[in-house]
């Protein structure tokens, strides 16, 4: 055991809080559950993200519109509707929703650091769509939106916080919001009783 390199499972993910989250006073309850954690903030600011941030965050290649679009589809099937657009169509229909959201208002983005920090982060923000998030987790605490309801407003769900789902997209959405010399190094005192 003695042998084994813990730098290895340290990873970093971008985590941010969106407009809903901070018109509802968020912030502190937001990151407290990381660093309750043992994670540590690297990085952290509070942007009014552009149309152009906000692409360059929501990057879409064919692969995502069609995933995007035919997961949209499969669902509104489950719930009886049908839709006659494409899976692109539909996908680029939620981009701009997205992209719209994300720049409607300040956000809080932040880089968390820790010991499998991707797919714990993953965990403690819970389901993407909060009405089926676990109630332990900060969507299925903080948010009871649907994705039937954003339809109905023609909007994006209403979910707190973005949080990076794997390693390759957290090192790309970390550069977009982040330069490297803004990304912190510190010891937390806690450190030795946690790794």
């Amino acid at each position: 055991m003695s042998n084994l390199n813990v730098n290895f499972m340290i990873e970093r993910t971008l985590l941010v809080i969106k407009p809903d989250g901070i018109q509802r006073a968020m912030i502190g309850k937001v990151i407290s559950r990381f660093e309750d954690v043992g994670f540590k903030v690297i990085a952290l600011k509070m942007v009014l993200a552009d149309k152009k941030l906000a692409s360059e965050h929501y990057i879409a290649d064919e692969k995502w519109f069609q995933d995007t679009g035919s997961k949209t589809i499969a669902s509104y099937k489950e719930r009886g509707v049908i839709i006659k657009e494409t899976p692109k169509q539909v996908a680029t229909k939620i981009r701009n929703y997205i992209i719209d959201y994300i720049s409607s208002g300040p956000v809080v983005a932040m880089v968390l650091e820790g010991n499998d920090a991707i797919s714990i982060t993953r965990k403690i923000v819970g389901a993407t769509e909060p009405r089926k998030a676990d109630p332990s987790t900060i969507r299925g605490l903080y948010s009871s939106d649907s994705y039937e309801f954003a339809d109905v407003k023609k909007r994006p769900t209403k979910n707190i916080v973005h949080a990076s789902e794997d390693k390759k997209t957290a090192e790309r959405e970390i550069s977009v919001w982040f330069k490297p010399s803004e990304l912190m190094k510190y010891t937390r005192p806690d450190e030795n009783a946690m790794y």
